[in-house]
């Protein structure tokens, strides 16, 4: 009988102590630099310990800049003393990303206070007002305060529009045992222009604004996580500053910094290695970046990648800063090689948009003087991913596109 594979592996010498230090859902003792976060979160939540309902929040800030967990460590402390105290407190989130309708982000909600002898709500099936009505009787019927986090509330109405947010503030109209109160997360400090007037007036949140985390602060929070996950001695001393250098350049997202440094760990070990050194760090940056875009790439529209396929022709002629004009000839004369209908520049300039919206492209807008304003348009595509390889791969035409000769134009 051949060697059983897990023989040699589980006998390897581990460099992590505890793995799960530096996944994302773990829940530190200690949240650095969040001090005040969590103080202005705690002032407005201890109402519900009085009796009284607390006001709704918009909690914001970038990805990785602490919301999601200072809430779940607040939250956590706020039942924990609501126990201690008497007072019934119900908190519970949904991920607005992963839970996208009004009828699912309700239906999750009501399941979550589900006891023996309810009915049993379909994951689809019954009217809204149904499921809504419901998810009241079960809040009228545990009583006391309950806070509703919604995660990524910003995904959730660019999806579906904002009549969730106007259903769930118009509920205490209706409890009379029970109170609730709103708590939305949001990645877009732009989220309460998406709401209608009267929406905005039903919410009436208190804002609070998560500051990027600089690369001092992520430092503090690697070697937090370093003292907790990974075998002493195992890192070099200049791991944790390249890490935290690195995640800082990525707008302060402390999980890119985790990211890192747990797939540095892991190369680290695949190659024997005793110490985690540099290196190791730009290998796991190499293997993040391509992991992030290559599904992004390979799963565009047709016309996106045509679009993308035009701006990398150009930068692979040495052009850049590439006017939308210059990319909207290349992209014509892609399409008419291709046989596909090219869509108008007003569509083109949308998509150039999205790309930007996606991190694909960088589409910077500059000012002609008199001539108005135009985009400067460039690659954010890391130079270790081929762009052009992984959309011939996946697309046949643009493997076809690729084999034609277009008028480039070249840098001045």
């Amino acid at each position: 009988m051949r060697e059983n594979i897990f023989d040699s592996l589980i006998e390897t010498n581990s460099l992590f102590v505890d793995r799960q230090a530096f996944e994302h859902g773990f829940e530190p003792n200690e949240l650095p630099h969040r001090e005040k976060e969590i103080r202005s979160l705690g002032e407005n939540l201890v109402e519900a310990l009085r009796g009284h309902i607390p006001s709704n929040m918009l909690l914001y800030g970038v990805p990785g800049s602490g919301k999601t967990i200072v809430t779940k460590t607040v939250l956590k402390q706020l039942k924990s003393k609501g126990r201690a105290n008497g007072t019934s407190v119900k908190a519970y989130t949904i991920n607005c990303r992963t839970v996208d309708t009004k009828y699912r982000v309700i239906q999750g909600l009501a399941n979550q206070l589900e006891v023996s002898g309810d009915p049993k709500i379909p994951f689809t099936g019954w009217p809204t007002d149904r499921v809504l009505e419901e998810y009241r009787r079960r809040m009228e019927r545990r009583g006391g305060m309950h806070v509703i986090v919604l995660d990524e509330i910003d995904h959730l109405v660019s999806k579906v529009g904002d009549s969730i947010i106007y259903s769930l503030t118009n509920l205490n109209l209706d409890l009379d045992a029970a109170r609730c109160c709103i708590i939305g997360i949001s990645n877009d400090l732009n989220f309460t222009k998406m709401l209608t007037p009267q929406v905005a007036s039903r919410l009436a949140q208190i804002d609070l604004v998560f500051h990027p985390y600089g690369a001092n602060e992520i430092n503090d929070i690697l070697e937090e996580r370093v003292k907790r996950g990974i075998r002493e001695g195992a890192l070099d001393n200049r791991v944790i500053g390249l890490c935290s250098a690195l995640a800082a350049q990525e707008h302060g997202d402390a999980r890119r910094a985790l990211d890192l440094l747990r797939i540095a760990v892991k190369k680290a070990q695949q190659m024997g290695h005793e110490i985690v050194d540099n290196g190791h760090v730009r290998l796991a940056q190499s293997q993040l970046e391509h992991d992030q875009l290559t599904p992004v790439l390979r799963t565009l529209p047709l016309q996106q990648k045509i679009l993308l396929f035009s701006i990398c022709m150009n930068e692979d002629n040495g052009l850049r800063n590439i006017s939308t004009g210059e990319i909207y000839r290349t992209y014509s004369e892609v399409c008419h090689r291709i046989m596909v209908e090219p869509l108008t520049p007003r569509r083109i300039s949308s998509l150039l948009n999205e790309l930007d919206g996606l991190g694909i492209i960088i589409a910077r807008n500059v000012s002609k003087g008199r001539g108005g304003r135009s985009k400067q348009i460039n690659s954010a595509i890391p130079e270790s991913l081929d762009a052009m390889s992984e959309m011939r791969d996946s697309e046949p035409l643009i493997q076809e596109a690729s084999k034609g000769k277009y008028r480039l134009q070249r840098p001045l």
